[in-house]
């Protein structure tokens, strides 16, 4: 279209350097002011070429970074899911492996066969039961046995709740050890948490800076564009330009007459 436009524009202006020559000022000047509409009118379709394309470009910029951006949530939504997912298996592995331990200890403690220690009151008086009865002596030997029996089911009844409180107590202490262990699990898992969200959030940084950096040196670029286009208009670059594409087509034609074979 250039090329067409610039040869119409050569037409008109060797027509009006004709009329100009053979004294015709009336068709001279139509053809001057008909040049000047035709120039503004390619220099506006110039600039709004111009523009088009420059819009073009930021639009091709934004969406480039658009699916880039997409991309990136796409690749750290899926790592940072599958975090959660290892955690959480990290951390159910663990209470099953505590519940079984747990389980497996209170075998152990219930399993072992301790026998209750009997005070020294008890223990005389079982003597003095037993040395009355040898003697024959067996209404005073039932009234020792009535209170031997009495202060051993008492001592049987407190050793069975001390026990009891000691197993709970071991126990206990056993459940503590376990949940500090899974505490430090989970205070892991939470750092690891953190420095993905950190290095998500530098990363996202970096993209969003490259894609400034882009913007910044196009619209660097397209401003400088605009600029030279205007500068040349307002010089007359226009026409310059014209003219040295009429030189140079002049040129190409004395060259190819030059080098043509004589016919004579």
């Amino acid at each position: 279209e250039d090329t067409a436009v610039q040869d119409f524009l050569e037409i008109l202006e060797e027509h009006r350097k004709n009329c100009e020559r053979q004294g015709k000022y009336v068709e001279a000047e139509i053809a001057k002011n008909r040049l000047d509409e035709l120039k503004l009118h390619e220099e506006n379709r110039r600039r709004e070429a111009m523009r088009s394309r420059q819009i073009a470009e930021r639009l091709g910029v934004e969406e480039a970074h658009m699916l880039e951006f997409q991309q990136f949530n796409l690749i750290w939504d899926k790592k940072m899911n599958e975090y959660e997912t290892h955690a959480e298996e990290l951390v159910e592995a663990m209470k099953e492996r505590h519940a079984s331990e747990l389980r497996d200890y209170q075998r152990k403690l219930m399993g072992k066969q301790i026998r209750p220690k009997f005070s020294k009151d008890l223990l005389n008086l079982r003597k003095i039961q037993e040395t009355l009865a040898k003697q024959k002596d067996y209404a005073e030997a039932h009234k020792i046995k009535l209170k031997s029996d009495a202060l051993e089911a008492w001592e049987l009844e407190k050793w069975h709740g001390e026990r009891q409180q000691d197993l709970l107590q071991k126990e206990g202490k056993f459940k503590f050890v376990k949940q500090q262990e899974l505490v430090a699990l989970q205070k892991r898992i939470q750092s690891g948490r953190e420095e993905q969200k950190k290095q998500r959030h530098q990363d996202l940084e970096r993209l969003l800076q490259r894609y400034q950096n882009v913007k910044a040196e196009l619209e660097a670029q397209q401003n400088l564009e605009r600029v030279r286009m205007e500068k040349m208009v307002l010089s007359g670059g226009f026409t310059s330009t014209l003219n040295n594409s009429n030189k140079a087509k002049s040129a190409k034609t004395m060259k190819r007459t030059s080098s043509a074979p004589s016919t004579t």
